[in-house]
């Protein structure tokens, strides 16, 4: 993870610095504002650790101008809580008061930049995939890594860059369903000054940012066709030519591309290139399924079980085995992402001496979230296609009737916003569950704000 810490406060972040680089964090120093934007320009950074006397508010704009999606973390001396509220309204996602505490800085860097996701396997198909994904790693092949979505496909390849001669070099990853098609190009191979609107500066891309170590290519069947031809020379030549450029630029890494399609039919519907594709498949690791995995569920609700008590700073309680029963027994459309909000839900709403059933909400037939109910089996071999329910007659009429009278769009409208609620306004997390493209999701949000619904955001309250 790369930190660039912005000013100077007499000592206080060089002790930060400090910290952070123990916690293995690559950290680079930035006096002011200006100096901080020059190196986002030349070097990248995933998170900002950005001294509260340099105006936040001002600061917040420029990145969003020069499209740089990086979380900002503001720190001052005190704990006012005056000063941590000016802080975030002006748009920092957290507010670390000095001298710095190792403890809490270490949280915060886990918590906004995400990188807290552990590999946590158990069942024998998954240490098989674990034992290919070691093997293949050292090598200097580009790896696709194909599942379902919320299976851990970027778990996965954090886990093959570790074993990788490169793990002591950047780690970069670029979702390509989540930036606009045409941002893409310039995030990914950097811009020079003036070569588009809002290009006020030179700016490095993706690839430059990994120089010498591995870039994620996340979702990458999302990304233009046109597009490819442009990242399928910069794979065989290893140069990329920045938007707007007069010459290439050598670079060295490795490819790691993600995707929850089938690219062979991709391929033969015209959406991805072939070339490209044999390019990128020299190895393939099919991260499976969550519900192939039984024996995972147990020990990933554990985890998640102990995470979010301590993120939420709540008492730990043990999952009950009832609990664990009625978990192994659920379809888990979202895999392991559902399984993690299903967790840190119940840990939020667990209230005796351990996790419950009661405390346990699964989506029924219809999508709907259902309170301390048994879950509900998706048409299997084992249950003869018959989808199983878990209401009564009486409840089962209540929920049609809230249908009756509505449009099929005011449903849909519904399911969304809820279900965006219900992941806490993190769009691809929302979009992974209802089955759609984020390109789809944010479409749609797109309307509804036009027509003047309530969006959740992200870090909205469920």
């Amino acid at each position: 993870m790369r930190l660039l810490i912005v000013g100077t406060l007499n000592g206080q972040l060089g002790a930060a610095s400090q910290i952070a680089i123990e916690r293995g964090a690559k950290v680079t120093h930035a006096p002011d504002i200006d100096t901080a934007l020059g190196t986002l320009r030349t070097r990248g950074a995933d998170l900002l650790m950005v001294e509260i006397s340099l105006d936040i508010p001002s600061l917040i704009p420029k990145l969003r101008a020069e499209h740089f999606s990086i979380p900002v973390v503001a720190c001052g001396i005190g704990t006012d809580p005056k000063i941590a509220a000016a802080a975030i309204r002006g748009g920092a996602k957290e507010y670390i008061p000095l001298p710095p505490d190792a403890e809490l800085i270490a949280a915060v860097l886990e918590a906004v930049t995400e990188e807290s996701q552990s590999f946590i396997y158990r069942d024998p198909i998954m240490k098989n995939v674990a034992a290919l994904a070691e093997q293949v790693a050292p090598s200097e092949a580009s790896i696709m890594i194909t599942g379902e979505s919320g299976t851990g496909k970027e778990v996965m390849a954090r886990f093959v860059h570790q074993k990788s001669r490169r793990a002591n070099k950047p780690f970069v990853a670029v979702n390509c369903a989540a930036i606009p098609e045409n941002l893409l190009e310039s995030e990914l191979f950097g811009h020079e000054k003036g070569a588009f609107t809002g290009a006020v500066a030179r700016r490095i891309g993706k690839f430059e940012e990994a120089d010498g170590g591995t870039l994620l290519l996340d979702e990458i069947s999302e990304m233009d066709v046109r597009l490819q031809a442009k990242l399928l020379r910069a794979i065989q030549e290893r140069q990329i030519d920045r938007v707007g450029g007069a010459k290439p630029v050598n670079v060295n890494i490795r490819i790691i591309a993600t995707s929850n399609r089938n690219l062979q039919e991709e391929v033969k519907a015209g959406n991805f290139r072939e070339d490209l594709f044999f390019r990128l498949n020299v190895v393939n690791l099919r991260v499976p399924s969550l519900r192939e995995r039984p024996a995972d569920i147990q020990a990933l609700a554990n985890y998640f079980a102990k995470k979010y008590a301590e993120v939420n700073q709540v008492q730990e309680r043990t999952i009950s085995d009832d609990a664990i029963r009625m978990l192994q027994s659920h379809n888990w459309q979202g895999n392991v992402r559902e399984l993690e909000n299903t967790i840190h839900r119940a840990v939020l709403l667990a209230t005796g001496d351990d996790i419950s059933t009661s405390a346990i909400l699964l989506p029924d037939a219809s999508g709907n979230i259902s309170f301390g109910a048994a879950p509900v089996m998706a048409p299997t071999e084992s249950n003869g296609g018959a989808p199983a329910t878990d209401f009564t007659g009486d409840m089962a009429d209540d929920s049609a009737a809230t249908l009756v009278g509505k449009t099929v769009a005011e449903v849909e409208r519904e399911l969304i916003i809820d279900t965006l609620k219900h992941c806490l306004g993190n769009r691809t997390h929302a979009a992974n569950i209802l089955g759609i493209s984020i390109r789809t999701l944010r479409n749609k949000l797109n309307q509804y704000q036009t027509e003047g619904v309530s969006v959740p955001q992200p870090g909205a309250p469920v």
